[in-house]
């Protein structure tokens, strides 16, 4: 089940997101009257730039959060008449009618655990010879968060995972096993430093710890979040991102 999210909060933030949409987004090629699938479109963020490269397109929005696309829907209030908004599960059949040109992804992936289910379920919906480009947390990253949170919980990490950070061998077999083709995986560090105190605390209850949070009493969440950031050697998220480049077959 998706959890939901606190979008206000969110788009409040410094948000290094920004950045990776910005690189993710420039890897696509784009003539210009494209239908575009942003998986895990959140609030609208990149579903607005994407809006701006495809003018004689459209985008279909996909989120499992309601809340995240009702913020969406304030964001791009003036351009819906070129955005289908989708509330759906990424790795179920996806309530949209035929195949999209382009499917691309920022900063959603590793909330999904089975990737091989996620890229089947992708590659029904993208046309042969369609791109899909994405990004998302990889092997070793927030690992120095993760350690923080085992330390705090005086456990290792819990039975089920609240996160999935892939490596480049086993993201490359499951694209290929799913029908993709130019297959171009890599890992790359990528920190953001924050302000110690508040900005840290927010972002990492809003952004990062938010599926331990849910397993919390709320009464807990604002200790939990200090004793996490108290542990980490300095305020800063230690990201290393999976990028994704392929077509569909």
């Amino acid at each position: 089940m998706p959890r939901e999210w606190d979008a206000k909060t969110y788009d409040s933030l410094p948000l290094p997101h920004q950045g990776w949409g910005k690189r993710t987004l420039g890897r696509l090629n784009l003539k210009g009257g494209e239908t575009v699938l942003d998986a895990g479109c959140g609030t609208g963020r990149d579903t607005a730039s994407l809006l701006d490269l495809v003018p004689e397109g459209r985008v279909i929005g996909v989120d499992g959060s309601g809340r995240m696309l009702e913020q969406l829907r304030v964001k791009l209030a003036d351009r819906l008449d070129r955005v289908e908004v989708v509330q759906a599960d990424l790795t179920k059949p996806l309530p949209v009618v035929g195949q999209v040109d382009v499917i691309t992804s920022v900063a959603t992936f590793h909330w999904i655990t089975d990737h091989a289910a996620l890229f089947d379920n992708l590659a029904r919906h993208l046309r042969p010879g369609g791109q899909f480009v994405a990004e998302c947390g990889g092997e070793g990253n927030v690992a120095k968060i993760n350690a923080a949170v085992e330390e705090v919980l005086g456990a290792p990490a819990e039975k089920e995972k609240v996160w999935y950070f892939a490596g480049v061998e086993e993201t490359t077999e499951r694209l290929r096993n799913a029908g993709f083709t130019d297959i171009e995986v890599n890992l790359l560090p990528d920190p953001a430093r924050l302000d110690p105190g508040e900005q840290l605390w927010s972002y990492l209850a809003t952004v990062v710890l938010g599926s331990h949070l849910d397993r919390l009493p709320e009464s807990d969440h604002e200790e939990f979040v200090h004793a996490v950031a108290a542990r980490l050697p300095e305020p800063v998220v230690d990201y290393v991102r999976l990028n994704i480049t392929a077509r569909r077959a």
